[in-house]
């Protein structure tokens, strides 16, 4: 008897509206060797209704669940599959016609491939084509492998899956980075560019819950990295200071939420246990007194050259300085901390670590992703860089330093470089991204804490 080479499955809560094109799609498939498992997670809308629709076809299994969440679905999936490749529709989702086809002859042709997945277009409540993602090609082009694919439509191979125990089902959200993190650092993974599904962008979809997504992503980023931390120690924080060239003295002193910024800061970063060693460093002397307030036994003070402190000047010696003390062979990471973002908390200084263990580039960096608009000036007027409503690269996306905390290798420092030659980015919240530079921005932080200006 043959082998059964696709395994389809649909999750539905509550998209029986669309439910019925999403399983047309997989119908119309130009591979024949497939089953479809259809799952019905407790939908209050007409799913059930949609679902009976098929109930008699040879290759569709139909099930129900009470609410179990979308990565339980998956694993139940999971269970029941008899193909050699699985991939995921999402209820509101719809397949070309040739995914399978198309996906199914990478896999086939390399049994060194894990997973591959295509491009896609985007389109609204009503079927119509908006956009099209498109992402460069790994190990050719992209050679940065921290953005993962879509959660669904990626086609994997059963058997990685269940080599990695399926998907984590304590986090409600990022099953896609989940995989994607588990998989890309043990096995060879593959992207197709061609257009193979239709992603549905519309008001009730899962992944519009942002900060839920930011935690998920965190929490799977500091569970990859726990193994490869013990080669990258020790891990330094370093909160710089200054007397002067700030839009007052000693910024640092200045209050809000009842805290000095140093104090708030140290608090942040103390009750971290991913740092050895954290380092308050600054020209003024006074600055030993308020460190040494914290009872935290790797918190330490180190006199700052006032020349370092001008605002043109790299600090790039102060920290080589900091971690020939604490790292003589300089195989560790230090992470910079800035007192002017007071609003950033300890999930985004430990994201800054994970995110650099993960991969072998030089720095971590936060951003905030621009989703308006942005032009440069040409020679023939303005051009716009991050482009929007068409075809879209994953190179098209336009961030900003926020300026809130960066993870580095310590090898750069001898370099003279603080970022070295490759960064990754890790994505900060609105919120954490509030810089204080003037005085009203002081003001407006103070506001934000409940105090009053």
């Amino acid at each position: 008897m043959s082998r059964l080479r696709f395994t389809v499955y649909i999750p539905s809560h509550n998209y029986g509206r669309f439910l019925g094109e999403a399983i047309e799609s997989v119908l119309r498939q130009s591979a024949d060797d497939w089953e479809l498992i259809v799952i019905d997670d407790g939908s209050t809308d007409e799913t059930p209704e949609v679902m009976s629709l098929y109930r008699g076809h040879p290759r569709i299994s139909l099930h129900r669940k009470e609410g179990i969440g979308l990565t339980a679905v998956c694993n139940f999936a999971l269970g029941l599959a008899k193909g050699d490749y699985v991939i995921r529709l999402d209820g509101d989702d719809v397949f070309d016609e040739n995914i399978l086809l198309v996906l199914g002859n990478y896999l086939d042709r390399d049994p060194d491939l894990a997973l591959a997945f295509p491009d896609y277009y985007l389109v609204d409540k009503f079927g119509e084509v908006f956009g099209q993602e498109r992402r460069q090609r790994l190990y050719s082009q992209n050679h940065s492998f921290d953005l993962p694919p879509n959660g669904a439509c990626t086609l994997v191979r059963a058997s990685v899956l269940k080599e990695i125990g399926g998907y984590r089902e304590d986090l409600g959200a990022q099953d896609g980075f989940d995989l994607w993190t588990k998989v890309v650092t043990r096995y060879k993974c593959a992207n197709v560019n061609l257009p193979l599904f239709y992603y549905r962008k519309h008001g009730t979809n899962l992944t519009t819950d942002t900060q839920r997504i930011i935690n998920a992503r965190r929490q799977i980023k500091k569970d990859a990295v726990r193994a490869r931390l013990a080669t990258a120690h020790p891990v330094i924080a370093v909160i710089p200071c200054r007397r002067d060239f700030d839009f007052t003295t000693d910024l640092w002193k200045q209050e809000i939420g009842g805290l000095s910024l140093l104090e708030r800061d140290i608090r942040v970063t103390s009750s971290s246990d991913m740092f050895d060693h954290i380092v308050v460093t600054c020209d003024n002397p006074e600055t030993a007194e308020w460190v040494a307030r914290s009872r935290d036994p790797r918190l330490r003070f180190v006199l700052r050259d006032p020349q370092s402190t001008i605002r043109s000047a790299s600090i790039v010696p102060t920290l080589e300085k900091i971690a020939r003390e604490l790292d003589p062979e300089l195989t560790g990471i230090t992470v910079v901390r800035y007192i002017q973002s007071p609003f950033v908390n300890v999930d985004t200084l430990e994201e800054a670590v994970s995110t650099l263990a993960m991969s072998d580039a030089d720095s971590a960096n936060g951003v905030e992703e621009i989703t308006s608009r942005v032009f440069r000036r040409t020679a023939h007027g303005i051009e716009m860089l991050n482009r929007r409503g068409e075809l879209r690269s994953d190179f098209d996306t336009i961030y900003r330093d926020v300026q809130t905390c960066v993870a580095v290798r310590n090898r750069n420092f001898p370099t003279g470089s603080l970022m070295g030659r490759s960064t990754v980015s890790y994505v900060v919240s609105a919120a954490e991204c509030f810089f204080i530079d003037s005085e009203h921005k002081m003001k407006i932080a103070r506001l934000m804490t409940g105090i009053g200006g």
